[in-house]
């Protein structure tokens, strides 16, 4: 617990500091480009190439490369400003980093193309990464989206 720490410490407070590991890599990621809002670090953490695969947006489902990547995360970051991702559990396998994280947030802007809600939202998720040459080269997401649709009234929860 206290190389974690130790690494997200010395992250926050040196953001430009290099993250070695499949799980630093991942961590870093979770961090500066959400926790943070540092647009540079998608730049930094994932590759030319890469891949985000199960995010919502427009086409395939693939979110190809950090151009793209900014696009999505300034929209959800607009409809979110305070938005924090917690990891919760964090595996990993060689190239490969799994995690389980928490989104919490307040809808206070439009980046999902509605009017603010106001509304307070949590809901959690799992991402698989793989990671090659120090960055991010693919990542595969399971979120609850229907969560956060049924949280923000755009979805109606079952009746039971």
């Amino acid at each position: 617990m206290a190389t974690k720490r130790g690494f997200l410490h010395r992250l926050v407070h040196n953001p430009n500091m290099a993250a070695t590991t499949p799980a630093e890599i991942t961590r870093a990621w979770f961090e500066r480009v959400w926790n943070q809002g540092d647009e540079s670090a998608i730049d930094d953490l994932f590759a030319p190439t890469g891949i985000a695969h199960g995010l919502p947006g427009e086409g395939d489902g693939k979110i190809k490369g950090p151009d793209a990547f900014k696009s999505f995360a300034r929209s959800f970051k607009a409809a979110f400003p305070d938005l924090k991702i917690v990891i919760a559990r964090c595996i990993v396998e060689g190239e490969y980093c799994a995690v389980h994280c928490d989104v919490i947030g307040t809808h206070t802007g439009e980046g999902l193309g509605i009017a603010a809600t106001r509304r307070a939202i949590k809901f959690s998720g799992i991402s698989i990464v793989r990671v090659s040459h120090g960055q991010i080269q693919e990542g595969w997401n399971s979120f609850d989206f229907l969560g956060l649709y049924q949280q923000l009234g755009l979805v109606r929860k079952p009746v039971t």
